[in-house]
């Protein structure tokens, strides 16, 4: 028989429960929690890392975590601390004893990991100090916390481009602090600016994770209407273990919903794998390099028994994600299956006190068959980057604003499908795979394509993680189809590396001028094949798909104000004039976030309106309903862009919702486009 657990700010863990006799505390009822059971939390804070006991049996006996209705329900991984001393003017110290943080202290803790490329380990902790909510900097001596420098950038390297970023805040980089570790106390020392501490509400954390089961398969959870914030969460790159501020911890059949996650040290939400396939042995070993070990982690797991009947599935779906350190959503391999959808996320490593190749509002290794739809991503150092057996993905109806970089493919030999978004950001998109479709973008910033010739990357067999087979990236076998492409700004120049080392320089373009010099057609293809190396004289096969490029099909898309097309491309409309412009009102009321519950405030939406100028030259451009059977399959997996279920799909559908028909078709992610002046909310 399901029950329905209570818990209360006023309740007692020794109580039976009940709405008039609830618990106390969350993991008081995760512990009892059973197939079917609901825990119910009533307002309040909750300073907890709640970490369920069981898990579900499936989505008709699921475990559920939901705030009460219309109630705010707050849990941190944080402490709140009201023993500071005053050291000299607006510089604080606080002494706390390591038995305030048991077997993890944070502030012992240092930040590492593969691929974390600044500042070199060790330099940072996990501790974080926030005074009414703002993360505060950490320096590196007491005498920097005193001189409180504000900081203008900080560690990011844009992929090949290799200049510092802008911090997004520049003004809050003097709020500072440093640490010390001895056998007994935590001395945290803090630069205040003028604040006491002790009036106002100042935290430190102290827990590693907010919600996060520390054993993997609890499957089949539901958190609801939460906020969830503060977490000394560690870097989690592909190779190690990647706990996050909440996440199912290699599990299935998740549903993240309606909640608000914020500050997590690194990574909010945790779609990813866990130690037993590796936990960062290229910093602690370095036998081998760190694809090595990541190849091997994919071995591991299937060999582990990863597959869809036991891992991902999950849903995260309409959360506020912001104000992390490294990642808004995270995971390798654990995220297969899974449905991201409807999530706003912001300020993802925008604070660069660190940087490594693994950042991203999203980034995700082997999303294979994983569905990221109508989601906004704006002011992040990157917005979505899929590393490694991109295969089966589909990126569709995503908005990007104000990012460095909106969106990066890696390594993966596809299918996976771009279709509907609007990249918005000056810098739109780096391909550094092959085997994408690109379908109704509306594409207003820079691009970069290249091949990747030194990292061998495996491919799975269709809807499987099976391991078919392993390949180098040599670029092409792209389909680049009724986008708009309206110039880019020429901000980043010219290109001295793709910072691995994997090919030389070039320009970052606009457009799909990148593509020339593929072939337009496979038989154009095999033709060049033939003419290079007769049948009788092959000097070998692993020679012939280095020096003859891959196929690119692209056809039926309109260039504007500078952006250039491909130089073989049909079908396609240059003109002059198409002006966007977007009008945001991306800035949350923090007081409305301090009263409302979290569903409420997530579903506050801030207005996104696009304003935009058409030229008439791109309605002439005609489009066509295109579908699976238009696309072919990849060459590496041989496999069609279909959905999960291997069932085809047709682009009858635009960013808005709105139905594409045959009479009626246009260029873009707008079914209903049309010449002149338009005022589109597109969030």
């Amino acid at each position: 028989m399901a029950r329905a657990y209570h818990v209360s700010k006023t309740g007692n863990d020794r109580a039976a429960g009940t709405a008039d006799a609830p618990f106390l505390t969350i993991q008081r009822a995760a512990d009892l929690a059973m197939p079917g059971d609901t825990v119910i939390v009533h307002a309040g804070e909750y300073r907890e890392w709640v970490d369920p006991k069981m898990g579900g049996l499936g989505d008709l006996a699921r475990i559920t975590y939901r705030a009460a209705d219309g109630e705010r329900v707050v849990i941190k991984g944080s402490e709140r601390v009201t023993c500071w001393e005053n050291v000299e003017g607006t510089v604080w110290k606080a002494v706390l004893p390591n038995a305030m943080f048991g077997p993890f202290n944070p502030y012992a803790e240092y930040l590492y990991g593969d691929w974390m490329v600044g500042p070199m380990y060790p330099t940072l902790h996990l501790g974080e100090v926030y005074l009414n909510g703002k993360s505060f900097y950490e320096a590196q001596s007491l005498q920097e916390v005193k001189e409180a420098k504000r900081r203008e950038t900080g560690y990011n390297y844009i992929w090949a481009s290799g200049h510092k970023e802008p911090i997004l805040d520049p003004e809050d980089t003097v709020y500072q602090w440093c640490c010390q570790v001895d056998e007994e106390n935590t001395t945290i020392w803090a630069n205040f600016q003028g604040a006491d501490p002790n009036r106002e509400l100042t935290e430190i954390n102290v827990r590693k994770c907010v919600f996060y089961p520390t054993q993997s398969g609890k499957d089949y959870i539901t958190v609801s209407g939460f906020e969830l914030a503060q977490a000394a969460c560690p870097f989690t790159p592909p190779t190690g273990d990647q706990p996050g501020l909440i996440g199912p911890h290699w599990s299935k059949g998740w549903v993240i919903e309606n909640n608000h996650i914020h500050d997590a040290k690194c990574s909010g939400v945790s779609l990813g794998k866990d130690e037993k396939t590796g936990d960062n042995l290229f910093t602690r070993t370095r036998k081998k390099p760190g694809y090595t070990y990541q190849f091997e982690a994919v071995g591991k797991a299937v060999q582990l028994g990863w597959s869809r009947d036991t891992i991902g599935s999950h849903i995260v779906r309409n959360n506020f994600i912001h104000d992390c350190g490294q990642n808004g959503i995270v995971g390798h391999m654990g995220c297969v299956w899974s449905v991201i959808e409807g999530n706003e996320i912001c300020r993802i490593a925008t604070k660069h006190e660190f940087f490594g190749w693994e950042i991203g509002a999203i980034k995700l290794h082997a999303p294979i068959d994983v569905q990221v739809i109508g989601n906004y991503l704006h002011h992040c150092t990157l917005g979505m980057w899929y590393d490694w057996e991109t295969q089966g993905t589909r990126i569709s109806r995503n908005l990007f604003l104000n990012n460095s970089r909106d969106l990066m493919v890696e390594v993966s030999h596809g299918p996976y499908l771009v279709d509907n978004n609007i990249l918005g950001s000056p810098y739109s998109f780096e391909n550094a795979s092959q085997g994408g479709a690109y379908l109704h973008n509306l594409v207003l910033g820079n691009i970069k394509h290249w091949n990747v010739l030194n990292r061998s990357t495996p491919y799975h067999f269709p809807h499987s993680t099976a391991i078919m087979a392993s390949s180098f990236i040599y670029g092409g076998d792209d389909r680049v189809y009724q986008n708009i492409f309206a110039g880019g700004a020429d901000t980043y120049g010219e290109v001295t590396g793709d910072g691995h080392g994997s090919v030389p320089g070039g320009s970052i373009t606009t457009g799909t001028v990148s593509y020339n010099g593929h072939p337009a057609s496979w038989e154009e293809y095999v033709g060049l094949i033939e003419e290079a190396f007769p049948m009788d004289g092959v000097p070998g096969d692993e020679n012939l798909y280095v020096l003859v490029k891959q196929p690119a099909y692209i056809a039926r898309n309109v260039y504007t104000d500078g952006a250039q097309p491909y130089d073989r491309e049909t079908d396609l409309t240059q003109t002059e004039g198409l002006k966007a412009v977007f009008m945001t009102e991306e800035d949350r009321d923090p007081a409305a976030a301090a009263v409302l519950p979290a569903a409420d405030y997530v579903n506050c939406r801030p207005a996104v309106y696009l304003e935009l100028d058409v030229p008439g030259a791109v309605l002439s451009q005609k489009a066509c309903l295109m579908s699976t059977a238009d696309l072919g399959s990849t060459r590496a997996a041989e496999e069609q862009f279909e959905n999960p279920d291997g069932s085809p799909i047709t682009f009858d559908t635009d960013y808005l919702g709105e139905k594409r028909t045959a009479g009626k078709l246009a260029a873009g992610p707008f079914a209903q486009l049309k010449a002149g002046h338009s005022r589109i909310r597109v969030w």
